[in-house]
């Protein structure tokens, strides 16, 4: 029952929201950089932070460490959204937030440098998220297909997070999905739901991998994760700022040169994440050895399949 009436509590929470964000004009306008042309609504993506809030407290604060951080890192990611601040502002909260996720995960009792290279991956990662975050019904999509695969994990692999977490956040992620999974998006995650999800989801692999001791689980995130490291490669080689909005993401570079919808193209995203858990959750039944040669044959696979792609799309237009 707690469940049935969540959603439309989630709905109620998000279309106040709307309300808020069109009385203060927190709204998301097209620029030469944006992959959409019509104002929109930004940071729906709050919703994130209200399913774990909501869980927070209907689990008797459960994961306390996690819940600050990850209210921590909202806070600076909403402010962001409103007032666009530097990253000398938004990365110690960025850090802070990882810190507390490990904390809570004791991984302090690591070696120092292993806590510190795991803490800068981490902010690579969730900053990689965001990046990611440029047309409609990305982040939700993508985000939904890796929480499906870890609840599978969950259920019928090995438990290692309570179920109830992974049902608030996968309404969350409807709820924001109806909203923003459209031709004509309502609103859009901004900064405060892109960070949010990543730092939720980063929690939830995190603590997969740390208990079966298994690093095979961070391809669940390999598509953006590829992405995101060879656009910066891409930037790079340009000699661009890769901390200034761009549209050189393989996702961005087939849409705007080659006209395809937002949605198919966030689908097809979607779709290669999807064999890809599917694969890894398969393979889970082999040795490690044998996980690990399948999971490098995914990267290389997902490398060249970028590289291909990406040549033939910057030459084409349509």
């Amino acid at each position: 029952m707690t469940f049935l009436f969540l959603t439309p509590i989630l709905v109620l929470i998000e279309l106040s929201y709307f309300q808020i964000a069109k009385y203060y004009n927190i709204t998301d306008k097209p620029n030469n950089r944006s992959s959409h042309t019509e104002i929109t609504i930004r940071g729906g993506g709050i919703i994130f932070w209200v399913s774990s809030f909501l869980y927070f407290i209907y689990s008797d604060y459960n994961y306390t460490f996690f819940f600050i951080g990850l209210s921590l890192v909202t806070f600076i990611s909403f402010l962001d959204d409103i007032f666009t601040l530097s990253n000398r502002y938004r990365l110690p909260f960025q850090f802070m937030a990882i810190g507390l996720i490990l904390y809570q995960l004791h991984f302090f009792e690591n070696n120092l440098w292993l806590y510190l290279m795991v803490m800068i991956v981490g902010v690579g990662i969730v900053n990689a998220y965001n990046f990611m975050d440029g047309i409609n019904g990305i982040t939700s999509g993508y985000s939904t297909i890796v929480i499906l695969a870890l609840a599978y994990v969950n259920n019928y692999h090995t438990n290692f997070i309570e179920n109830d977490l992974l049902t608030f956040i996968f309404l969350g992620l409807v709820v924001f999905s109806y909203f923003n999974f459209r031709t004509k998006a309502r609103c859009f995650a901004g900064d405060v739901g892109s960070i949010s999800i990543a730092m939720i989801i980063l929690f939830l692999v995190l603590k997969l991998i740390i208990q079966e001791q298994n690093l095979i689980y961070i391809l669940f995130l390999s598509v953006y994760g590829v992405d995101s490291v060879l656009t910066i490669i891409h930037r790079l080689f340009l000699k661009e700022n890769i901390f200034k909005a761009h549209r050189l993401h393989l996702f961005q570079v087939i849409v705007n040169n080659l006209k395809i919808s937002h949605l198919l193209m966030s689908s097809i995203y979607m779709s290669i994440q999807f064999m890809i858990c599917y694969t890894v959750i398969f393979n889970l039944r082999y040795t490690i050895d044998i996980q690990l040669a399948v999971g490098f044959f995914i990267i290389v696979l997902l490398i060249v399949l970028y590289i291909f792609t990406k040549r033939r799309a910057m030459t084409l237009t349509v």
